[in-house]
C-alpha cells in the first residue's frame, strides 16, 4: 500500500512540475488569443529568438500566359468540334446532278466535267467484328469471365482476321 501512495506522490510533483513549466513558457510567450498587456515591466528576456524564414515568394502566372492558354484551350475545343462535325459519321450526300445546256453558235462550247464521289463502303465482316467486339467488351465490363467470354472472344479473333483480309487492296 505504500508503493501506491508513493507513486501517487511522485505523479502528482511531475505534474505540478509539468504545469509549472508550461505557465513559465505561456508567460515568456504570450497569450495569442489575449492582447499583450502593455503594464507589465520588462522581462528578462531568453535567447534570441531566431529572425523568421525569408517568405518564399512564388511568381504568379502573368495574365498574358493565362490569356494564350485560355484561347488555345478554346482553339483546340472548335478545331476539334469541327473536326468531328466533318468526320466520317457525317451520312454520305448524293452527288448533285449534271445538267449542260445546248450550246448555241454565238457562244463557245464549255464542257461541264462530272464531279467522281467515292461513297465509303463497309464489308460484312468488320460490321460482324465490330457486334462482337461489342459483345466481348460487354462481358468484359460485367465482369463475367466465363466460357461464354472465351467464345466471344475467339470469334472475335476470327472475324477481325476475316475482316482485315476483306478491308486489305
Amino acid at each position: 500500500m505504500a508503493t501506491d501512495r508513493d507513486e501517487q506522490q511522485r505523479q502528482q510533483q511531475e505534474l505540478e512540475e509539468i504545469r509549472r513549466s508550461f505557465a513559465e513558457m505561456g508567460a515568456r510567450m504570450g497569450s495569442l488569443f489575449e492582447p499583450p498587456d502593455t503594464q507589465e515591466p520588462e522581462r528578462a528576456q531568453g535567447p534570441p529568438a531566431l529572425p523568421p524564414p525569408p517568405a518564399v515568394e512564388r511568381e504568379r502566372p502573368r495574365w498574358q500566359l493565362v490569356a494564350a492558354a485560355a484561347l488555345l484551350v478554346l482553339l483546340g475545343t472548335f478545331f476539334g468540334w469541327a473536326a468531328a462535325q466533318a468526320g466520317d459519321d457525317a451520312p454520305p450526300q448524293a452527288a448533285p446532278p449534271v445538267t449542260t445546256t445546248p450550246a448555241t453558235t454565238a457562244q463557245p462550247e464549255t464542257t461541264v466535267k462530272p464531279e467522281i464521289r467515292t461513297v465509303p463502303s463497309v464489308p460484312e465482316q468488320c460490321v460482324e467484328t465490330a457486334e462482337l467486339a461489342d459483345e466481348v467488351i460487354s462481358r468484359l465490363n460485367r465482369n463475367i469471365r466465363d466460357e461464354r467470354l472465351f467464345l466471344a472472344l475467339r470469334d472475335y479473333t476470327i472475324a477481325s482476321q476475316a475482316c482485315r483480309r476483306e478491308a486489305s487492296p
